[in-house]
């Protein structure tokens, strides 16, 4: 007998949805609660994240589902053995979710043993939020419930026994990521030269656009487009080292600038690519904003529509 009678694939009439993906952390920290209270159910046990290192999948967990303990995320280890292993589902006080990082399991123990954890938790009513789960599914032998995938854009998918399978997610995100890095890393180096050389300051305030950034200000700045862009190439071209320093900033050559994305950049500015700006500044009738549009990259179908072509019917 199933857990529970009702089946979200059942009445579920999602495909996918996506979002732009945040490159700042509180902005994630908002999208990943935005589609907890849209898409999860109580009863999703079994809880797929896919993405690159770096791509924000462990502040996305923390959005999605806030109090939740880490097994282990970019910034640090947590050295206890994941609570998973230890799960006794006669214990009243066992926990009703569990964390578990594929990746990092597998530097200790085997894909079978992982599995094995996975499926007595959830057999026993138990919610599981699998980072990786790419690595593992094939093993368990079942999808996800329910799968997050981070790139350049978030991936929300509930699949079906048709897919879209993780391979196919994984593929998607390892491939627009950098998309993403390369674009935050140039925003943080055209506002490096809005403030250095212009005395322009913005508001902790982004929005998004395909391959790109976007800038708001609240008057309509006194600069000149074509010479920004060429100033911001010119760095572009050192090729300069891009870092972390501290929690909340990045070291772009000898200059720090404030940025709470750390782990989102290209290690170095050479790795932007085709970076221009528009050459206009667009208004905003409603917000009553000017703003400024930034670019990397070069057009091509990387995102997840391409799916929905690729289902093999026999």
């Amino acid at each position: 007998m199933p857990l529970f009678d009702y089946r979200p694939h059942t009445y579920e009439t999602l495909i996918y949805a996506t979002y732009y993906a945040p490159r700042g952390r509180q902005r994630l920290y908002m999208l990943g609660n935005e589609l907890s209270h849209r898409y999860l159910y109580a009863n999703d046990l079994i809880i797929g994240i896919i993405g690159a290192p770096g791509s924000g999948k462990s502040t996305l967990v923390r959005g999605l589902f806030p109090g939740l303990e880490l097994t282990n995320d970019d910034e640090g280890t947590n050295v206890r053995q994941a609570l998973i292993y230890d799960f006794d589902p006669e214990d009243f006080f066992a926990p009703h979710t569990f964390h578990i990082d594929v990746h990092y399991e597998l530097g200790f123990r085997q894909k079978w043993e992982i599995a094995d954890a996975i499926s007595h938790a959830i057999s026993h009513g138990r919610r599981v939020v699998i980072e990786h789960f790419d690595l593992i599914w094939e093993t368990l032998g079942y999808n996800a419930q329910i799968i997050f995938g981070i790139g350049e854009e978030v991936i929300v998918t509930r699949p079906s026994v048709f897919g879209p399978f993780p391979e196919a997610i994984k593929n998607i995100v390892d491939r627009t990521i950098k998309y993403r890095l390369m674009a935050h890393s140039a925003e943080d180096i055209t506002t490096m030269v809005l403030e250095r050389d212009y005395n322009l300051k913005r508001r902790v305030l982004h929005s998004d656009v395909k391959h790109g950034f976007v800038i708001n200000f609240p008057e309509k700045p006194d600069i000149n487009i074509p010479e920004l862009e060429q100033k911001v190439k010119e760095i572009i071209n050192q090729n300069i080292p891009i870092m972390p320093v501290g929690a909340d900033h990045i070291q772009i050559g000898d200059e720090s600038i404030f940025c709470t994305g750390i782990r989102t950049h290209v290690q170095n500015s050479g790795q932007i690519e085709n970076f221009r700006l528009v050459k206009q500044l667009r208004y905003h009738p409603i917000f009553q904003e000017y703003m400024l549009i930034g670019r990397v990259g070069y057009e091509e179908n990387s995102g997840y529509d391409q799916i929905l072509s690729n289902i093999v019917e026999e």
